[in-house]
């Protein structure tokens, strides 16, 4: 049995830091982020005529809809004030294309928490939990030098970070709008930017959390 937890235990120091980025990534989809992102000091206006209660309503509405808490339908049909679609066609079915990524990867993300829990159980019943914390840590190590790598390069050129993301999940152009559309006027530039920095430095802090855990006080190999 113990060799076989070694083996889970060196999955797990491959799937850690897909664990703690995901996990950054959900907290990001939360109201917390767009509340505190459309308030910072220098972010762009719109300057179509949103204002910022606008924008944290309909961010909120989109939010919803790639948590799946929002129909399609609902989407489609939603109006602003004046009677205009919220979204245009092209968007209506990039929103749809995100949602089905936000899906997939929460869906992956789970499973990916169930196996945590497995092998954290199967360590404790081992008396391996030692061996357990050693291989998230050391997977929360490799976080941290990912996390730090993407961050340099999206320091250096984020534009072309941020068109690599694009090209890489989502086919042709379908990811590219104009400035006037309602996508961009909610989510410019400087949102996509923020928020890799977010997720990245929330990454980060797990990460150290992780690593300063004191476990051998607590959980003594048998």
């Amino acid at each position: 049995m113990k060799h076989i937890i070694k083996i889970l235990l060196a999955i797990l120091l491959i799937i850690m830091p897909l664990v703690i980025i995901i996990t950054s990534i959900r907290i990001a989809l939360t109201p917390m982020f767009v509340n505190v992102e459309y308030q910072l000091p220098g972010f762009p206006a719109d300057d179509y005529g949103f204002t910022t209660e606008d924008r944290l309503v309909w961010s909120r509405f989109s939010i919803n809809y790639l948590l799946g808490r929002v129909s399609h339908e609902e989407l489609v049909n939603q109006r602003l004030p004046d009677g205009t679609p919220l979204f245009n066609a092209r968007e209506l079915d990039h929103m749809l294309d995100v949602q089905i990524l936000t899906a997939m990867v929460l869906r992956f993300w789970r499973i990916l928490l169930i196996y945590l829990l497995a092998i954290l159980t199967l360590s404790w019943r081992s008396g391996m939990l030692n061996d357990f914390f050693i291989a998230a840590k050391r997977g929360a190590q490799i976080t941290i030098l990912l996390i730090l790598g993407i961050l340099f390069y999206l320091s250096i050129n984020f534009n072309q970070l941020f068109n690599q993301f694009h090209q890489l999940f989502f086919e042709g152009d379908s990811w590219l709008f104009l400035l006037s559309d309602n996508l961009i006027r909610l989510f410019p530039l400087r949102f996509w930017r923020d928020l890799f920095i977010f997720i990245g430095g929330l990454s980060l802090a797990l990460s150290v959390l992780l690593i300063s855990i004191k476990q051998k006080n607590l959980f003594d190999k048998k």
